[in-house]
């Protein structure tokens, strides 16, 4: 039965949020327009620090071969 309710649950839950969506969809497309650049920015953070390390790790293995 917790398999079932928690489909029913599911359904309900997402054809809410597909409402909510419709209805609020210039909202919707306010918020994203502000929260886009932040992802973008965070991200290509996350990515400079990641290339930093791998260059750094690449830059050890080179001064000890």
């Amino acid at each position: 039965m917790g398999k079932i309710l928690s489909l029913l649950v599911g359904a309900i839950v997402s054809l809410v949020g597909l409402i909510l969506l419709v209805a609020w969809w210039y909202e919707f497309l306010f918020v994203l327009r502000g929260v886009i650049p932040v992802m973008l920015i965070f991200g290509g953070i996350i990515a400079v620090i990641a290339g930093l390390a791998e260059l750094k790790d690449t830059l050890k293995i080179k001064g000890k071969g």
